[in-house]
C-alpha cells in the first residue's frame, strides 16, 4: 500500500544548521533582546540632576516638617503644664469637697442619734444636687446656721469641682491631639530623611563626584551674588555718608536725626552684635532637627538661641519668628537680621553682612557661614529685623 505522507524537501539544509538568513535573523533578535535587557535598568534610573532635585526637595520638606514638629512640641509642652495645673486644682477641690461631705455626714449622724426625723440627710451625700435635695425635702428650715453654711460650702465645692474636672478632661483631649500632631510631624521628618539617604546611597562614586561638582558650581554662583550685594550695600552706605556730610556742611541739622537711626553693620546695635557673635561661635556644630543647642541646632533653634544670648526672646518656629520684627528689603539687610527662605518659610539664617549668613543648613551638615543666595535668589522669602 502506497504511503500518503508527503516527503520533506531537504534543500540545502545540513542537519543541526539553520539556513544563513534564518540564523542571521535569530542572532539579531538575541542581540536586540540582550541590549534591551541591559538597557532597561539604566532607562528606568533617574538622572543625576533628577536625584539632586529629589534630594533637595526631600530635605526642604523635612525642614518644613521639622518646623511643624517644633510647633507641636512647644504646644504639647504648654498644654501639659496647663493640664498638670488643672489636675492639681481638681485634687485640691476634691479634698475640700470630701471635707464638706464629711462635715455634712457628721450632722446627719448627730441628728439620727438624737432621734430627729431627718434620716434623709444621709442620702444627701449621694444626691446630684444637694441644694435641690434640701429644698424638696424642706430640710433647710430645720438646719442651724452652721449646718446651712456647711450645705452651702458643699454645694459650692461640688459645682466648682465638677467644672474643673470638665476643664481637665477637655485639656487632656487637647493634649492628646497635640501629642498626635507631634508624632505625625516626627514620622514625616524621619521618612523624608530616610528616603533622601536611600537615594544618595544608590549613587556610584563617579555620580557622587559629579554631584559634588554641581554643588560647587552652585556655591560659586551664590558667592558671586553675595559679592554683588556687598558691592551694592557699600555703594548705598557711601552715598548715605555723603548725604550726611553735605547736610552737616549746610548746617541743616539733618545729621543729628540720621545719627539716631541704625547704621549698616548694627541691627539694634549691641544686641545684634551679641546675637551674631553667638551664632558665629556655633559654627562647626551639627544640624539636628528639633535641636536648640548647645551641642547641636536646627535652623530656627540657632536663631532663637543667638538672639536669646543678646537678651531678646524670639518664638521657636520660623513661622512665628518671621513676624517678630520689622521687614526690610534684602539690600537693606544688616548684621543680626533674620533671613527667611521658601514660600512655606521653612528655613532661616542670621545675616552676617556682605551677602552672607550663619545658618544650620540641613541634616548631615554643620552650622556654617555662606551666601544668602545658597539656594538661588528666588528662594529668599524676606528679611526681618528683630524688634
Amino acid at each position: 500500500m502506497a504511503s500518503h505522507r508527503k516527503s520533506r524537501s531537504t534543500g540545502t539544509r545540513v542537519a543541526g544548521i539553520r539556513p544563513p538568513a534564518l540564523a542571521t535573523a535569530a542572532l539579531t533578535s538575541v542581540a536586540l533582546l540582550s541590549q534591551t535587557a541591559n538597557a532597561a535598568p539604566s532607562d528606568d534610573r533617574p538622572s543625576l540632576e533628577e536625584v539632586e532635585k529629589k534630594v533637595d526637595d526631600l530635605y526642604r520638606q523635612a525642614g518644613s516638617a521639622t518646623e511643624k514638629y517644633n510647633a507641636a512640641k512647644e504646644k504639647t509642652s504648654k498644654q501639659r503644664k496647663k493640664v498638670d495645673t488643672l489636675l492639681d486644682d481638681v485634687a485640691k477641690r476634691t479634698q475640700k469637697l470630701n471635707d464638706a461631705r464629711t462635715e455634712l455626714g457628721s450632722f446627719a449622724s448627730a441628728q439620727y442619734r438624737t432621734g430627729a426625723s431627718v434620716p434623709e440627710t444621709a442620702t444627701l451625700l449621694l444626691a446630684d444636687s444637694p441644694q435641690d435635695y434640701f429644698d424638696q425635702n424642706q430640710l433647710m428650715n430645720r438646719l442651724t446656721g452652721r449646718q446651712k453654711t456647711a450645705v452651702d460650702d458643699y454645694v459650692t465645692q461640688q459645682s466648682e469641682t465638677m467644672k474643673k474636672r470638665q476643664e481637665a478632661t477637655e485639656g487632656l483631649d487637647t493634649l492628646t491631639d497635640s501629642q498626635n500632631d507631634l508624632k505625625t510631624a516626627k514620622s514625616t521628618v524621619q521618612k523624608k530623611l530616610a528616603t533622601a539617604r536611600e537615594l544618595l546611597s544608590e549613587l556610584t562614586a563617579e555620580e557622587k563626584a559629579r554631584l559634588a561638582a554641581i554643588e560647587k558650581k552652585k556655591q560659586e554662583e551664590a558667592a558671586r551674588k553675595a559679592a554683588e550685594l556687598a558691592k551694592q550695600q557699600a555703594a548705598e552706605e557711601a552715598e548715605r555718608k555723603r548725604q550726611e556730610e553735605a547736610a552737616q556742611q549746610q548746617g541743616s541739622g539733618s545729621s543729628s536725626g540720621s545719627s539716631e537711626s541704625p547704621t549698616p553693620g548694627s541691627s539694634n546695635g549691641t544686641q545684634a552684635q551679641k546675637a551674631l557673635a553667638f551664632a558665629q561661635a556655633q559654627i562647626g556644630k551639627p544640624y539636628v532637627w528639633g535641636a536648640t543647642g548647645p551641642g547641636s541646632y536646627d535652623c530656627s533653634g540657632l536663631t532663637q538661641a543667638a538672639w536669646k544670648a543678646a537678651g531678646v526672646t524670639l518664638p521657636r518656629t520660623t513661622y512665628d519668628q518671621v513676624n517678630a520684627g520689622t521687614t526690610v528689603s534684602v539690600s537693606q539687610a544688616q548684621p543680626g537680621d533674620l533671613v527667611f527662605f521658601y514660600d512655606d518659610i521653612s528655613h532661616v539664617g542670621l545675616y552676617v553682612g556682605d551677602g552672607k549668613m550663619v545658618h544650620a543648613p540641613k541634616p548631615g551638615a554643620y552650622v556654617r557661614e555662606e551666601s544668602i543666595f545658597y539656594d538661588g535668589e528666588s528662594s529668599i522669602y524676606s528679611v526681618v529685623r528683630p524688634a
